[in-house]
């Protein structure tokens, strides 16, 4: 009788979590971007959403809650209602390398956030301003060298790849040039073009048309290898900077305590948005190349994110600015 009673029960509650993920959503779920509109993770939210918003039968509404880095908006996730109706799109810095970076973070990404699927990743395009009159990385590097301190370089925040993977590149040359931190990609490479800043490396999305328009010159990809999407551009390493491999992810994440049926569908439709044809194209034009992964996935991929980057860090004796 109690094996019975205990299969009666486990029966009952496997089949009250199938009746709840097919009953959800019943209302728009709202995805948070951390960052500005026009970044990265902004444009890659609003490609996904419209096949995913079909796939689950309600409207996603994008909210984007800019500030610290990406760290306000990834707090107030973590702190926002479990119900299934809140998720994150982040990156890199709020996910994983601010846990080594700052001291006293708001929130913990691995305990206050639950993992529901790595979306995409991209390369880093290290780029200049015309003002430089540089083409190549040797020269770049060669007038960082020659003029210490002259030059500012832009990112998308204190802790963020495109910050952390110009400190490697200076801590590599013996080179040095101001942090200058910005809200967005977008705004950042506007800085490149005004000429408020010298050089960053930022997501391509944001670079390229502009490189293509002649305002600014991209030099390289931070990837380890040539990237399919811009095959045109030689990596740091074969420019003769070895060791360097920065490149942005973009992962969805939930708060801490959403019912897991609803974060494994979520997870299915986000991997089958991402596979649709017609998204994988708009993906690709604008650089991204898309995943689709697990939670179990992605929770795996940031762990060795965190032990790949911590030595890393701690050697270079990176701080927040």
């Amino acid at each position: 009788m109690t094996r019975a009673r205990l299969f009666v029960a486990l029966t009952a509650v496997a089949l009250a979590a199938a009746a709840h993920a097919q009953e959800w959503p019943q209302r728009p779920v709202r995805i948070v971007v951390p960052f500005a509109a026009g970044s990265s993770p902004d444009i890659l939210a609003r490609i996904v959403n419209d096949k995913l918003a079909a796939r689950i039968g309600q409207p996603l509404i994008v909210e984007n809650k800019p500030g610290a880095g990406g760290n306000s908006g990834t707090d107030a996730v973590s702190k926002a209602q479990p119900d299934g109706y809140t998720f994150l799109l982040s990156v890199n810095a709020p996910l994983v390398y601010n846990t080594i970076l700052y001291k006293n973070l708001p929130y913990d990404p691995f305990k206050d956030l639950v993992p529901v699927s790595l979306a995409a990743t991209t390369p880093n395009v290290c780029a200049v301003s015309n003002s430089m009159g540089v083409d190549s990385v040797k020269g770049w590097l060669a007038a960082m060298k020659k003029n210490p301190g002259k030059f500012n370089f832009a990112s998308t925040g204190n802790g963020s790849i495109s910050h952390l993977g110009v400190e490697l590149i200076k801590a590599k040359t013996q080179s040095f040039a101001v942090h200058i931190p910005y809200a967005s990609s977008g705004q950042a490479v506007t800085a490149i073009v005004q000429g408020d800043v010298q050089y960053a490396c930022l997501p391509p999305v944001t670079v390229m048309p502009q490189a293509k328009a002649g305002r600014l010159k991209a030099l390289a990809v931070t990837s380890a290898e040539r990237s399919a999407l811009l095959p045109e551009l030689p990596t740091l390493r074969e420019s003769g900077l070895p060791d360097i491999q920065a490149v942005p992810w973009f992962a969805y994440m939930a708060p801490k305590g959403t019912p897991n049926d609803v974060v494994q569908r979520m997870s299915r439709e986000i991997a089958a948005a991402l596979k649709d044809p017609e998204t994988v194209k708009r993906l690709q034009t604008a650089y991204f190349d898309p995943v689709g992964s697990t939670p179990e996935g992605l929770s795996k991929f940031m762990d060795e994110e965190l032990r790949r980057w911590k030595p890393v860090i701690d050697r270079a004796g990176l701080k927040p600015d």
